[in-house]
């Protein structure tokens, strides 16, 4: 782009920005009929000019003009030559909107208007000019999408801006982003090397993906062949042929391409060139018939290779030979080997911060999975710590749980006050629905774990029938809040979705909930007395069967909490329950049957385990489960009452 546009560009951005001046009070329209030819017709060699002249006005309704006529949104009336646009092209007849007011001014047909569609180039010139207001913008958006086009298409003249605007910029997203545009300008168009180094070492530090991106491209490589070492390249790594790195077949054929060597012969070519020398049935002196193995073939061959009528096949003694001859290597695209010593030196430090925080970024991710697997897992402690039930149909209170968070948000619009209600009201349901298990079923088969197992399994298998009746075999909507769909964002290499965030709030809240209830309240008094020696505790007037009720009732109501909690982010189906209830068991038989604490713990180590897992094999995350379920086996044999061991009926006292 010529240097007056920049200095007229400049212009206009200061006379548009800072204040009006005589030029704006003329009529847009009155400009632009100055070059009207000019607009009309634009090339990439005159559009500067026609430029020039524009922007120099300083009129405030230019870069609108200046969009619509880049987006080829611009027109001219035929009968009178004004520039107008319209309201719908596909219209007919076209609606004709005046460019200053938008107001409509009448009414012409296809035939009546000519629609102004400057070419690609004319367009990324129209494209500068405008990304230099924008640059200027009062809109933080505007100012953004105006760097992310200058660091998609960058030029050097918009260096001198991009300083200038990183020197006033207050908004901290933006700034960042000019800390990055603005070394990626120095490296692409700086001519000195000290220039371009004190650049990239501004990068130190930087994890962003832009940053990274702009070293990435000064150690791009290209791989070539040479018969020495050449003194002119900017050498990354040479390379030996048969390696990891270049294997044996590769490297000859780069040397086939350079003309360096010969090319390879194949059969099915050594057999064409045969059939195409064939004369009197015979082929380099030997008879067709005769020419059924490769050791024929080969001779035949040999003979048209000696009378010229065939390429010679390089011997594997040629081809290594040729292969010791010459040098390979990659080269760096960057001819300066300072500024790559310096690219790799930054990158490489850049990398081991994002390591950190890429090990940060799992912390998050295994506390975040501990989280859920607590809150699914809570409730079934206190079932199975305290009563000794093995409930297999836990994952169903968790999936009724998010039905009821599903029917209430569809008679509650707000999602904040439907997720308010829905917490309360899948508790109570759960509850209720626990105790009706409890006491139509679970009550007769105390001690008696294998048809307590049996029977709630059927129950499991029954409940989600019950819901497919109700609510079909399709996924339902649980729509979270707009303030939890978004996520928190540390850097490109961190972030945790709010949902996440949200849950993890709840388990600490149900955490805290439930040891108060335990261990400050009279209920978590009798429960306790209940699960260390029952008979005692009937003989001082404690009702192990109301206590039984009740604790069954507390874990059901918890997992449907958790089901309204996991149904924010997971599919809401009927068998939802059966994602999580594996993972239940495992964390309440590590963590120890019947204590929150060593639920706590448990879910921790599980979800911890989990996410490493599926880090160090992310394209299979069904292994990881596999994995888990052996390390719950090889643990049990070690640690059988789990990581804190509670005393009394549910460890088999």
């Amino acid at each position: 782009m010529p240097k007056r546009l920049i200095v007229a560009t400049a212009m206009l951005a200061l006379a548009f920005f800072a204040g009006p001046v005589s030029a704006q009070d003329r009529d847009l329209q009155d400009i632009l009929q100055e070059h009207t030819e000019q607009i009309a017709d634009p090339s990439r060699r005159t559009v500067g000019e026609t430029l020039d002249a524009l922007v120099a006005t300083g009129h405030p309704g230019l870069p609108g003009f200046l969009t619509r006529w880049q987006s080829r949104e611009a027109w001219l009336r035929n009968a009178d030559g004004l520039f107008i646009y319209v309201e719908d092209e596909d219209a007919d007849p076209l609606v004709l909107l005046d460019i200053s007011t938008g107001e409509r001014i009448g009414e012409a047909g296809s035939r009546e208007v000519t629609q102004l569609r400057p070419n690609g180039g004319v367009r990324r010139v129209i494209g500068s000019a405008l990304v230099q207001f924008q640059l200027n913008s009062d809109d933080p958006e505007v100012r953004l999408e105006a760097l992310e086009a200058i660091a998609d298409d960058p030029e050097e003249s918009f260096l001198p801006l991009v300083e200038e605007r990183l020197e006033v910029e207050e908004d901290p997203t933006i700034r960042a982003r000019l800390e990055v545009v603005r070394p990626g300008l120095v490296i692409a168009f700086a001519e000195e090397d000290a220039a371009r180094i004190a650049a990239i070492e501004t990068l130190d530090g930087n994890v962003s993906l832009a940053a990274r991106a702009i070293l990435n491209r000064l150690l791009t490589t290209r791989r070539d062949v040479a018969a020495d070492v050449p003194g002119d390249e900017n050498i990354a790594r040479l390379l030996v042929p048969g390696s990891d790195a270049l294997p044996r077949a590769e490297a000859y054929d780069m040397l086939v391409e350079a003309e360096l060597a010969p090319p390879l012969i194949l059969r099915a070519e050594q057999r064409d060139v045969l059939a195409a020398n064939i004369i009197d049935a015979r082929v380099g002196g030997i008879p067709v018939q005769s020419l059924n193995t490769d050791a024929a073939r080969d001779t035949a061959y040999a003979a048209l290779v000696v009378d010229g009528l065939a390429d010679p096949i390089p011997t594997e003694a040629e081809i290594a030979a040729v292969l010791e001859a010459n040098v390979f290597f990659d080269a760096y695209r960057e001819p300066s080997q300072t500024v790559t010593d310096a690219a790799r030196a930054t990158l490489d430090s850049i990398e081991a911060r994002v390591g950190v925080y890429r090990f940060f970024d799992l912390s998050l991710d295994g506390i975040s999975l501990a989280s859920i697997y607590f809150l699914a897992a809570i409730g079934l402690a206190i079932t199975f710590g305290v009563m000794g039930v093995i409930n297999m149909a836990h994952g169903e209170f968790i999936m009724i749980g998010a039905y009821t968070g599903y029917v209430v948000q569809t008679l509650i619009a707000d999602y904040t006050l439907s997720i308010a209600v829905a917490l309360p009201l899948a508790f109570l349901v759960t509850f209720a629905l626990g105790v009706l298990m409890e006491r139509s079923v679970i009550r007769w088969l105390y001690h008696r774990p294998l048809e307590t197992l049996l029977a709630t399994f059927g129950m499991s298998i029954a409940l989600q029938q019950i819901i497919r009746q109700i609510f079909g075999t399709q996924a339902r909507p649980f729509t979270p809040p707009d303030w939890l769909a978004g996520a928190i964002t540390v850097n490109d290499v961190v972030s945790i979705s709010s949902i996440r965030i949200a849950i993890f709030i709840l388990a600490a809240i149900f955490f805290v909930l439930l040891w108060l209830i335990l261990n400050r309240t009279r209920l978590g008094l009798e429960v306790r007395a209940v699960t260390q020696n029952p008979a005692m505790a009937a003989s001082m007037g404690i009702n192990p069967d109301r206590i039984n009720m009740l604790t069954f009732g507390l874990g059901s109501g918890i997992a449907g909490v958790a089901g309204v909690a996991i149904g924010l982010f997971a599919q809401v189906t009927p068998d939802m329950g059966a994602n999580y209830i594996v993972q239940s068991f495992m964390t309440v038989v590590v963590g120890g049957v019947g204590n929150i604490f060593g639920t706590l713990i448990g879910s921790g180590m599980i979800g911890g385990l989990q996410k490493a897992i599926e880090w160090l094999n992310p394209s299979n995350t069904l292994a990881a489960q596999t994995y888990m379920i052996l390390f719950v086996i090889v643990f049990i044999q070690f640690r059988p009452r789990g990581i804190i061991a509670l005393k009394g009926r549910a460890a088999g006292d």
